[in-house]
């Protein structure tokens, strides 16, 4: 009986640990990594609930189910998965990925689960592609690393097109919207999804036979999980289930109703955020008739505010310290006709893009001498600095034989071609267009470059729930067909649209009654940009110039040291270093027009130490020694007999010292101060009256300079 109860106890207890190492063993069982595409509808896309749905992911999940496996889901993107593989930070991918021989030198794929193919798509109202034989001439989109990319490059010279090529869908659907290619290759479940979803689009003959589709793991890696899958999919095929999940996407009518995806809205951090611009790009960003700030850029990001549900502040400063800004961060963010590019991917996060662009070479109207870039030979062509276009011609500039002529703005670049400084310009293709459509007479020759990609920039890891906003918000408008909307308000059918105004800019009174309000604000920020930084700078030079002259030799070598540097400095450079590089060293942003100050009061306080030493030098020394044989101190001295005198000799050189600072609140607009030239350049851009408008800005200071040069002959006299 012993016995038989030791071998009942034994018993359990084998059993007891049988049951916990079943339950370890299931405990630890793996979960396997599956990359997959961040978007490719229908194989994987995110549904209203913000989950991955789509072909791939529900077989996926459905094998996974009936095998007994678990999976996390890790939607990286095409490229990316592919690395993953590769790297062995991920088990395996699907992601709508074809099989071909090349591919299974790295990788061993599934049973197919699918048998693809490509078709060509063109615009729903385009008559002109009937066939692969109207391609010639023509520029054809596709997606980089497909099968349509691999066709499309294998006929290219049979047909006579031009390949350009995209990383996302986004891209890819997007550039035959605006016209940037006439022709787009893609999967055919994907351009029937695109079309069943409203994209307006028609697919053109018949699809090209592709390569299947297979799950994908790394060579010789994996083999169980490869096995598990190939099983499932038998089943699931065996029980009809596989045909009711292709059904569910893939369809030949229009209810579908997988698809849009909700916005995610995202918090702020921020109760504002500081978005940089361009003062003068249109159509992107650029003054309208009634003093605000307008255009694709502006509508956009204003868009995605709302929708998202925080708040902006906009600073319209120029290309180049909007890019500073951001990298010394006196801005979140910045929307500016940006291009994306490798090199500013080191400095800059980017969103998705949002607009695709093109490079364009423009002439005079009359100009017939030109028609082609060989025409360009000996010819000087201008470009505004640090875009796309200043990349393409220098090159290309010793294959065509030009010179290059570089603009810090596009009104200079406009009024350069039009009085002939160069013979041609390269700009953006919508730019060009805006100004035409403005009045400009201008000619584009030679057909334009596909450009690159813009989208809205934060500086790299900062900022970060501002790009998901963006992102998420730009998603949104696109469904909505707000996107389409603002795109169509300033560009239609790959040219700018004509801005109507019903106020005349065309002649100077016209000008002077439409924006004497701006041009009065832009003065009343030039003179009080003068008078406290002026005022500032004669305590500041008055002390540094009394140094100059003080019996203390260490003083003296003090204030020689500061006058030495600060007029050794271009102001220009000095305000770059206080607003820009300033601002990033000590962690704390200064506001443009405090940097505008301070850089005044330093360059004037230099000149004016320089002032008050000539002025005390010129005192005849005689009078110092006398003063101090009878008793009197240096202080005294200085204050009762020497600076009285000296005083009359340096007013004349103060007030020119002021004139000159007014004039210097020129280079202050550098960095974003709208004075009255920047003010001016705004109204350019909008009128493209550039000779009018800066002829009344040169009339303006003539009669303010003419006014306080009359003002220091009085002063003179009365303190003589």
């Amino acid at each position: 009986m012993k016995r038989k109860l030791f071998y009942l106890s034994l018993l359990s207890i084998v059993a007891t640990l049988g049951f916990f190492t079943t339950r370890s063993v299931h405990a630890e069982e793996k979960t396997y990594q599956i990359g997959t595409d961040i978007t490719f509808a229908p194989f994987e896309f995110q549904d209203d609930n913000q989950n991955y749905v789509g072909v791939d992911i529900d077989l996926l999940n459905a094998i996974a189910k009936d095998q007994g496996f678990a999976v996390n889901l890790r939607p990286l993107g095409f490229d990316s998965s592919i690395q993953g593989v590769q790297s062995g930070q991920l088990d395996a991918m699907i992601a709508g990925m074809s099989i071909t021989d090349e591919r299974k030198k790295s990788f061993d794929f599934s049973d197919p689960y699918f048998d693809s193919g490509i078709q060509m798509a063109v615009k729903q109202d385009d008559t002109s592609i009937n066939s692969y034989d109207d391609l010639k001439g023509k520029t054809v989109g596709a997606k980089v690393g497909t099968e349509s990319a691999t066709f499309l490059e294998a006929n290219k010279d049979k047909y006579g097109y031009t390949i350009k090529t995209y990383d996302d869908a986004t891209g890819v659907y997007g550039a035959i919207k605006n016209g940037t290619v006439q022709a787009i290759f893609d999967d055919y479940p994907v351009l029937g999804y695109a079309i069943n979803k409203g994209e307006p689009l028609q697919l053109i003959g018949k699809a090209e036979k592709g390569n299947s589709y297979g799950f994908a793991v790394k060579k010789g890696e994996n083999a169980e999980l490869l096995t598990k899958f190939n099983a499932g999919l038998k089943k699931l095929k065996d029980s009809g289930q596989y045909d009711e999940i292709v059904q569910t996407y893939i369809k030949t009518n229009n209810n579908t109703s997988t698809n849009q995806t909700v916005m995610k809205k995202i918090t702020p951090l921020k109760d504002q955020y500081i978005i940089a611009s361009d003062s003068a790009f249109a159509p992107f960003e650029f003054k309208n008739e009634d003093n605000e700030y307008v255009g694709i850029d502006v509508d956009l990001m204003k868009k995605a505010a709302e929708l998202q549900g925080f708040n902006i502040d906009f600073n319209f400063i120029g290309f180049s310290a909007a890019v500073q800004a951001l990298q010394g961060q006196q801005a979140d963010g910045m929307i500016a006709g940006m291009t994306v590019t490798d090199e500013r991917k080191k400095e800059f996060d980017f969103s998705t893009p949002y607009f695709e662009s093109g490079i364009q070479i423009a002439v005079k109207k009359d100009n017939k001498d030109i028609k082609s870039y060989e025409d360009l030979k000996g010819k000087k062509v201008g470009v505004k600095v640090g875009t796309e276009s200043a990349d393409f011609l220098e090159a290309n500039k010793d294959k065509y034989g030009y010179t290059i002529k570089s603009y810090d703005a596009a009104d200079q670049l406009y009024e350069a071609v039009k009085v002939g400084a160069v013979d041609a310009i390269m700009d953006d293709y919508p730019v060009i267009g805006y100004s035409i459509s403005q009045g400009q007479e201008l000619a584009t020759p030679i057909a334009r470059e596909s450009g690159g990609e813009y989208a809205f920039a934060v500086k790299k890891g900062q900022n970060q729930e501002l790009l998901q906003m963006f992102n998420e918000a730009l998603t949104q408008m696109k469904q909505s067909g707000e996107y389409d909307k603002i795109i169509a308000t300033y560009i239609a059918d790959g040219k700018a649209v004509k801005q109507e105004s019903t106020k005349d800019n065309s002649s100077l009174w016209g000008i002077l009654k439409n924006n004497y309000k701006q041009l009065l604000a832009g003065l009343g920020k030039t003179m009080l940009l003068a008078l406290i930084s002026f005022a500032l700078a004669i305590v500041v030079g008055v002390i540094f110039g009394l140094m100059s002259v003080a019996p203390i030799k260490a003083l003296r070598i003090v204030a020689s040291i500061y006058v030495d540097v600060i007029r050794g400095i271009p102001m220009m450079v000095l305000a770059f270093f206080i607003f820009f590089g300033l601002s990033g060293a000590i962690g704390i942003t200064i506001p443009d027009f405090i940097a505008g100050v301070i850089t005044l009061t330093l360059n004037a306080s230099a000149y004016i130490a320089e002032i008050v030493r000539g002025g005390i030098n010129a005192v005849p020394k005689g009078q110092m020694e006398a003063s101090r044989s009878l008793g009197l101190s240096y202080n005294r001295t200085m204050q009762k007999i020497i600076l009285p005198q000296a005083v009359r000799i340096m007013v004349p050189s103060f007030v020119n010292q002021f004139v000159i600072t007014l004039k210097d609140t020129t280079i202050i607009s550098a960095i974003g101060v709208v004075e009255l030239l920047q003010t001016g350049k705004i109204i350019v851009a909008s009128t493209l009256q550039s000779t009018s408008v800066y002829f009344i800005i040169a009339m303006i200071y003539l009669i303010v300079i003419t006014a306080l040069t009359r003002l220091a002959k009085v002063l003179e006299k009365k303190v003589n």
